[in-house]
């Protein structure tokens, strides 16, 4: 699991499991990307019907 598994999103919870070190928008999310000198890469939310994840 990822840090998402604390999210309150239902959106957020459904990449709990995902692979990615996904982090929720906040401040230690900023702080971690000033502390490694790193980008941030945004995921503005995207959810389909179960017939169409893996087309």
């Amino acid at each position: 699991m990822n840090r998402l598994e604390r999210a309150a999103s239902p959106y957020l919870l459904q990449h709990a499991g995902n692979p990615v070190d996904w982090w929720e928008w906040g401040e230690e999310a900023m702080a971690e990307a000033r502390r490694r000198d790193v980008p941030l890469l945004i995921s503005v939310g995207y959810a389909a019907c179960h017939c169409w994840h893996g087309t």
